[in-house]
C-alpha cells in the first residue's frame, strides 16, 4: 500500500493514478440523469387588444427553449397551447415537457398571442423563466408582470411512461342550455393531486365541444400518462363534462372519478358509466376505446398483477350498455376480475424534496494560502483586475453560487477562509466579511474581497478538515431546526483551493466521518497544480460502505463556460441529497401548493422581440431568435 504523502510515490508513477482517474470520472458521467418535469401555464388580467367592438382576445402561447450566453444552442419552439376564447385570464390546459439539469441554464420564453382567424395574430405580451428558479421557488411556480397582466409558470416532475388513447362518447346527457337550444358538451380530465393544502385536481386535458349535441361522440384523445397519472394506472382521475360557453363562462353538466384501469375495464367490459351532478344522474358516458401503449416494463407488470374477487375501482356505477353490442370475450376470460397490483413504490427523487419545501444551504470556503501568489500582482490567482473582469475564483463564486441561490430562500451564505495567518498563527477557518453571512452572490464576492484588507499573512499548508467539520455541524444543526417546524434542509459546502490538500488521508477519514451529516462537499480547484490527490478524495472517500458526499471538479477544464463549469460541480448533489434522507428514513415533504395573490410578481423585462413564424411545420420546427441571447452579462 502507499500513502499520497509519499512523494516518491508520485514521481515514479504517475500514469498509473491518472488512468485510474479519467475512467472514474467517464463513468461518473455517464451516470448524470436529467430531470424530466412539466410546464404548465396561466394568466391573469392580460391586455385586451381584439380591438374596439371586437369583443376579448383569444389568447394562446407559445413556448420557446431560448439560446442563453453560455450554451449558445439555438432556440427551439417546445410547444403551443390551446386557444382560450374571450379569456384575459387564461388557465391553459397543456402541459409541455422540459429536461433540466441541476447546474445548467435553461430559459424559456412564453409569448402570447391573439388568434386572429381572418388575419395575423395580435402579440399580447411575453417574458422569459429561468427553469432551476422555478423549481427552487416555494410552490415551483414564478410569476412575471407582462404588458399589465401576469403570467404564471409552475413545473412538477414527470414520471411514469406511455400514453392513453382514449374515445368517449354520451348518451341522453341532460340539456343545460335552456328552452329551444341544445348544450354543446365537452369534457377535461384531471390528475389529482396531493400537495400541503390537501388533495385538489388539475385539469390537464380538454375536448372540443360539440354542437348542439346531448349525445355527442368526441373526438379521440391522446394524453401521456405521466401527465395523467403519474403512470400509475390505479392513481384516481375526474372525468367532467361542461356546456360550452362563448364567453368562457362553462356550464357543469356532471362528474365522474376513475381510473385509466377503469376506463379499459369499461371499454373491455362495453359498460356505461353513470354521469352526475350534484348527487343526480346527468347521463351516460361510454368508452368506445381506451387503449394503453408504451409503458415501460410490461413484463413487471404483468407479473405483479393478480385476480380479485371484487370489481375494479372503476368509474362510479356501470350498467349495461344498450346502444353498443356487447365485445366478444373468451369465457375464461372476466375483464371486471382482473385488477393489476399496485406497483412497489419508487425511490423520491431530488424534485420531490424540493417540490417538498427542502431548503439548500449553501456555505463557501476560499483558499488564502502563499502558493495562490501575491494578489497585487497581475498573473495571480487572488489578482483583483480593475476593469471588473472576474478572476478564477470570483468566476467559481459567480457560477456555483448564483445557481444554488434559487433553491435557498433567504440567500444568506456564510463564507470562510483557511490557510492564513493572523497575528502570527495559522488559521485553518476564519470567518470572511464583517458578518456570518453574506447576502446574495455579490455578498460573498464582496466578503472574499475584503478579506484582504484585514491584514492576514498567506502562509500554509493546505487544510480544510476544520472547515469541513464546521460545515457538518451547522448541516446537522439546520436540519434538526427545520425537523422541529416540520420542514426539511440539506448543506453544500463550496470549497475553493489552488492546490492538493496537505494531509489527503486525513482529510479522506474527515469526509468518511461527517457522511452521515446532511452535506454535501464540492471542491474546485483553482489554478495549474497537481490535483491528482483530489481527485482521489472524489473517488475513494467513502470507503466502508459511507455516503459519497464528494465532488472535485478542475475550474481550467471549464474556464470559458460557466455553464459547463456548474454543471459538472453540481451534477452528484441530487443523488447525494435522496440518498443522504433516505438512509435515514425521512421522506419529501408534500407538494407545497401556493394560491396566486401568494406568489411574488416579479417586474415585468424588456419587450423580447421572438419573431416567431411557425412556417409549414407548426410549433415543432426551429426558429429565430432576432433578440439576441438571454443571460446575465458578465466579464468571464
Amino acid at each position: 500500500p502507499f500513502h499520497f504523502s509519499n512523494k516518491r510515490y508520485w514521481k515514479k508513477t504517475p500514469h498509473v493514478i491518472t488512468d485510474k482517474v479519467i475512467l472514474i470520472t467517464q463513468n461518473k458521467r455517464k451516470k448524470q440523469k436529467r430531470m424530466k418535469l412539466e410546464l404548465s401555464i396561466h394568466a391573469s388580467k392580460l391586455k385586451n387588444v381584439a380591438g374596439l367592438g371586437k369583443g376579448t382576445s383569444d389568447p394562446f402561447a407559445v413556448i420557446t427553449e431560448v439560446a442563453t450566453a453560455s450554451n449558445g444552442a439555438k432556440p427551439k419552439v417546445i410547444g403551443k397551447t390551446e386557444v382560450i376564447k374571450n379569456s384575459l385570464s387564461p388557465h391553459w390546459v397543456k402541459t409541455f415537457p422540459v429536461e433540466y439539469e441541476l447546474g445548467t441554464p435553461k430559459k424559456i420564453a412564453i409569448s402570447i398571442f391573439d388568434e386572429v382567424r381572418k388575419g395575423n395574430n395580435k402579440a399580447m405580451g411575453s417574458c422569459v423563466f429561468d427553469i432551476g428558479e422555478i423549481l427552487g421557488a416555494r410552490g415551483n411556480v414564478k410569476a412575471k408582470q407582462c404588458k399589465g397582466g401576469t403570467v404564471f409558470a409552475h413545473v412538477r416532475k414527470s414520471q411514469g411512461t406511455g400514453m392513453l388513447r382514449l374515445k368517449m362518447y354520451g348518451v341522453k346527457l341532460k340539456n343545460v342550455e335552456g328552452f329551444m337550444k341544445k348544450s354543446d358538451p365537452f369534457y377535461e380530465l384531471s390528475r389529482r393531486a396531493d400537495s400541503a393544502g390537501g388533495l385538489t385536481w388539475d385539469n390537464i386535458y380538454r375536448s372540443k365541444p360539440q354542437k348542439n349535441n346531448l349525445n355527442p361522440v368526441w373526438e379521440e384523445a391522446v394524453v401521456e400518462l405521466s401527465t395523467l397519472c403519474d403512470g400509475d394506472q390505479d392513481k384516481p382521475i375526474l372525468v367532467s363534462v361542461y356546456d360550452f360557453e362563448s364567453n368562457g363562462k362553462h356550464v357543469p353538466m356532471g362528474q365522474f372519478e376513475t381510473t385509466v384501469n377503469g376506463l379499459v375495464s369499461a371499454a373491455s367490459a362495453n359498460t356505461m358509466i353513470t354521469l352526475k351532478r350534484k348527487g343526480k344522474e346527468t347521463g351516460k358516458i361510454g368508452v368506445r376505446n381506451a387503449q394503453v401503449n408504451g409503458v415501460e416494463d410490461v413484463t413487471a407488470q404483468l407479473a405483479n398483477a393478480k385476480v380479485s374477487s371484487s370489481p375494479p375501482v372503476a368509474a362510479a356505477a356501470l350498467v349495461s350498455a344498450p346502444v353498443v353490442a356487447a365485445a366478444t370475450v373468451p369465457a375464461t376470460f372476466n375483464p371486471a376480475a382482473f385488477v393489476p397490483a399496485p406497483p412497489p413504490p419508487q425511490r423520491p427523487t431530488f424534485i420531490d424534496y424540493v417540490s417538498g419545501g427542502c431548503e439548500l444551504n449553501v456555505a463557501v470556503a476560499i483558499d488564502y494560502t502563499g502558493s495562490n501568489g501575491d494578489p497585487r500582482k497581475p498573473g495571480t490567482l487572488h489578482y483583483m483586475h480593475r476593469d471588473g473582469q472576474l478572476n478564477d475564483y470570483e468566476k467559481a463564486i459567480h457560477s456555483i453560487v448564483h445557481i444554488l441561490s434559487k433553491y435557498d430562500s433567504d440567500c444568506n451564505f456564510p463564507v470562510w477562509g483557511f490557510g492564513a495567518k493572523y497575528g502570527g498563527i495559522v488559521r485553518h477557518l476564519f470567518q470572511c466579511g464583517p458578518t456570518p453571512e453574506m447576502h446574495g452572490v455579490q455578498g460573498v464576492i464582496d466578503a472574499y474581497r475584503q478579506t484582504f484588507q484585514t491584514g492576514l499573512i498567506m502562509s500554509g499548508p493546505t487544510v480544510f478538515t476544520e472547515v469541513i467539520q464546521t460545515a457538518a455541524a451547522k448541516a446537522a444543526s439546520s436540519q434538526e431546526q427545520a425537523r422541529q417546524q416540520g420542514k426539511q434542509a440539506y448543506t453544500i459546502l463550496l470549497i475553493l483551493t489552488d492546490g492538493a490538500v496537505s494531509d489527503v488521508n486525513a482529510t479522506a477519514a474527515c469526509l468518511n466521518q461527517v457522511s452521515d451529516a446532511p452535506l454535501s462537499v464540492v471542491i474546485v480547484g483553482v489554478g495549474n497544480a497537481d490535483f491528482s490527490s483530489m481527485r482521489f478524495l472524489d473517488d475513494n472517500s467513502h470507503a466502508g460502505g459511507k455516503r459519497d458526499i464528494a465532488q472535485f471538479v478542475q475550474f481550467n477544464q471549464h474556464s470559458t463556460n460557466s455553464a459547463s463549469l456548474s454543471s459538472e460541480t453540481l451534477q452528484e448533489i441530487p443523488d447525494q441529497l435522496v440518498a443522504c434522507f433516505q438512509s435515514k428514513g425521512i421522506q419529501p415533504l408534500p407538494p407545497v401548493s401556493r394560491h396566486d395573490n401568494e406568489i411574488m410578481v416579479e417586474p415585468e423585462e424588456e419587450e423580447i422581440d421572438l419573431n416567431i413564424d411557425f412556417g409549414s411545420g407548426g410549433a415543432d420546427e426551429e426558429i429565430v431568435v432576432s433578440g439576441g441571447q438571454f443571460g446575465r452579462s458578465m466579464k468571464w
